[in-house]
């Protein structure tokens, strides 16, 4: 299967590297992830320079012959042979690989994976979404000689990589770590191509899109066939609509700037708790959100304080974030992107900003939680956007969309949890400084928090 999408450099494949390296076929490889975020595309580049040949074997798409060999698939030599006839494609032992993609629509293959691993004849990868959804696992055992992977949106090195930049993020990185200010002129510059960033995202097709026409409503048109393919999955799942609801409320539910995502908004009533339980893991299984929960009493080992009965939701790729927001209209008309590229858009959009972080957050490797907690008078909450956990201490994270530099939670927090703190942050749009012990981040160096 040749792939019609570009290639684009990414970091997934130093792991599939690792993986291929270290593992010399022990485990199978399996990369998850949202449709759409290049899973397929990099399995089969990674087969294409790393073996001596390969077979996809596309299970949304598949022959009629490959259904009725997974049907033996317990006799391997036969299932290999089949293979191999069908394809056209001679496997060689220990220098092929078999790549099961939308291994999540024949569960079947993926039980038989702790066989196929021990025969050990050839290397595996599997890529699927939705990998955790009921219906996928019921009746088979999940195999446990599986190396995981979950692959993201591109993140913003990623991006800028794309666009043919290899230079801006090394040089990046070391000014955060020597704390070096970039001046207002380069600061502002960096901050629109970040807003760039933020306005196409990282769907490798969005990307693409901008590189072939350099028509930002062209890539909003993009973006709009993505965001109603996860509708049509979410209605797969969910016939009454409850998943989809919840996935297109999510910017609205930030514009609110409440404490939580309030469900009963959206849905209108409040659900069972066991019904409420599904269609959240129902979410979170389609790699399309990045959750947050809250932090009951921060500190190192969060998980175990955590209020998952509390949380917010972000829209995994802020690109989709976006076109979600503007959903009202047809397309999203190059005058909005224009506006927001230039940062002139009348509308409060800090909720973007946030979304943006905990994007590149949790590209970054980290789990996300918040906390917050009421104010001396009572009226209104504090609320420290993010905590992140390094080591023994913990480095709260507050959110700013704008140059303004008060940060009256992140002193708050200080003051409460002094003892526990390894650095404060204050992630905003203006140049790199310190004050006092808050360090104050431009957005586009989020990723070395």
């Amino acid at each position: 299967m040749e792939t019609n999408y570009k290639v684009f450099k990414r970091k997934i494949y130093d792991k599939m590297l690792e993986w291929k390296q270290s593992r010399d076929g022990a485990t199978a490889l399996l990369i998850k992830g949202a449709r759409r975020v290049g899973k397929s595309t990099i399995a089969e580049e990674f087969a294409r320079n790393e073996y001596e040949s390969y077979i996809v074997v596309d299970f949304a798409d598949a022959p009629a012959a490959v259904w009725e060999a997974v049907g033996n698939i317990s006799d391997r030599d036969n299932f290999f042979m089949q293979l191999q006839f069908i394809y056209d494609v001679t496997l060689h032992e220990r220098h092929s690989v078999i790549i099961f993609d939308e291994i999540q629509k024949c569960p079947a293959v993926r039980q038989a994976i702790k066989y196929l691993v021990k025969d050990h004849r050839y290397d595996f990868i599997e890529t699927g979404s939705l990998l955790s959804i009921k219906k996928n696992t019921k009746d088979i055992v999940i195999p446990s000689e599986e190396t995981r992977l979950t692959m993201y949106p591109m993140d913003y090195e990623e991006f800028r990589w794309a666009l043919g930049d290899t230079t801006t993020l090394p040089l990046l990185k070391a000014s955060f770590e020597n704390k070096r200010s970039l001046g207002d002129a380069l600061t502002r510059k960096l901050l629109r191509d970040l807003r760039l960033y933020m306005l196409i995202g990282g769907m490798p097709q969005a990307v693409e899109t901008y590189l072939n026409t350099n028509n930002l409503a062209e890539v909003d048109a993009k973006k709009r066939e993505i965001i109603e393919l996860y509708n049509d999955d979410f209605q797969k799942i969910d016939s009454s609509g409850k998943t989809a609801r919840l996935f297109s409320a999510i910017p609205a539910q930030l514009s609110k700037n409440a404490s939580r995502y309030q469900t009963t908004s959206v849905l209108g009533r409040s659900e069972g708790k066991d019904n409420m339980d599904e269609l959240l893991q129902n979410l979170e299984d389609s790699l399309t959100v990045n959750f947050s929960h809250h932090a009951d009493d921060p500190n190192v080992g969060m998980p175990m304080h955590t209020d998952y009965s509390q949380y917010k939701m972000f829209v995994g790729d802020t690109g989709l974030f976006i076109t979600l927001a503007f959903w009202d209209k047809a397309v999203t008309e190059n005058v909005i992107y224009q506006k927001l590229l230039t940062d002139k858009l009348s509308a409060d959009l800090g909720y973007v900003y946030e979304n943006l972080v905990a994007q590149m957050l949790t590209a970054a490797g980290n789990r996300l939680f918040y906390h917050t907690w009421p104010t001396e008078s009572g009226k209104h909450n504090y609320e420290i956007d993010f905590i992140l956990s390094h080591g023994n201490k913990i480095y709260p994270v507050e959110v700013k969309s704008s140059g303004y530099k008060t940060h009256a939670s992140l002193d708050a927090f200080k003051a409460k949890f002094s003892g526990r703190i390894g650095q404060s942050y204050l992630v905003y749009t203006k140049d790199l400084q310190k004050d006092n012990d808050i360090c104050m981040v431009p957005a586009f160096m989020t990723m070395f928090l």
